[in-house]
């Protein structure tokens, strides 16, 4: 519920030109934290080797993750949101942006339909199951997975201002598709690892980009509407793929997750590339002579 709060109020404190490194920050952070969250996903085993009964080393994880919930929910009450309900724009409803955002709305949830079906969770039970790889292990490859992802938002930026927001989304999102294709094809765990991290490093450079660009071909009013807007179907998307990839993972080829995966997710950026590729952000258009 908060986040498209936070990106309308976001793109509202930033210009054009800073625009999607402001993102790209917003997403560094988070992704840093996961990643942290990523490694402390050992430390029931680590608990238990220092002598704690496993389930006692489990509920110790429950209660941090409800402090980090509680710490979370202090730092928000301290925002500064007085002064910025002064500088925004009244928020309104969809209006001559409705088109443009229905169509990101359909795209990006046939992308998180995609991702679905390789949330980390399956992921690593893929990788447990088919390697016998230790969750300590499973741990580590998680934490340098989210690390990659995490620094390659501020490298996206860099990308899309020279580049282009759609492109920088297309053309770093398919490599990464490719990867896991070849990843579920791959036998052997060494090979398989790097592909991964490599996909880690190009999959989400269309994070930061791709929401700059849903709040620069909107309104400033429509900003609040149009991540609500692409933010719920997606998330409706990625909630049903995930029972269709358990069930596939069950089968004689339990990688059939990934290539699905990948190969919807180029599906989506080829689609995305031809809807888009003339729709431009304010930044990337030509000032009139």
């Amino acid at each position: 519920m908060h986040i498209p709060l936070e990106q309308a109020s976001l793109a509202q404190g930033a210009s054009d030109k800073d625009r999607t490194h402001v993102f790209a920050r917003y997403s560094l952070i988070g992704a840093l934290s996961i990643a942290a969250g990523a490694l402390a996903a050992g430390a029931p085993d680590w608990l238990v080797a220092w002598g704690m009964d496993k389930i006692g080393a489990l509920q110790a994880m429950f209660y941090l993750y409800a402090a980090l919930g509680l710490l979370g929910a202090l730092f928000y009450a301290r925002l500064p949101h007085a002064k910025a309900r002064q500088a925004a724009p009244q928020a309104t409803a969809l209006g001559p942006s409705r088109r443009t955002v229905y169509k990101l709305a359909a795209l990006f949830s046939l992308d998180s339909f995609a991702g679905g079906f390789t949330v980390q969770s399956l992921l690593a039970l893929w990788l447990f199951e088919r390697f016998e790889l230790s969750l300590a292990a499973a741990s580590a490859f998680f934490f340098w997975s989210n690390v990659l992802t995490a620094f390659s938002y501020p490298v996206a930026a860099r990308l899309g201002r020279r580049f282009g927001l759609v492109n920088t989304m297309v053309f770093t999102h398919i490599p990464s598709s490719i990867c896991l294709i070849l990843a579920a094809f791959s036998p052997n765990l060494t090979i398989v690892l790097g592909l991964l991290l490599v996909r880690s490093a190009l999959s989400q450079m269309d994070v930061p980009t791709r929401t700059s660009y849903v709040m620069a071909v909107v309104t400033p009013a429509e900003r609040a509407a149009a991540a609500s807007v692409t933010a719920v179907p997606r998330s409706l998307a990625s909630a049903i793929s995930p029972a269709l990839s358990g069930a596939l993972l069950s089968t004689s080829f339990a990688a059939l997750p990934l290539v699905i995966c990948g190969v919807l997710k180029i599906v989506y950026d080829v689609s995305l590339l031809f809807s888009f590729r003339h729709i431009k952000p304010p930044e990337e258009q030509e000032a009139p002579r």
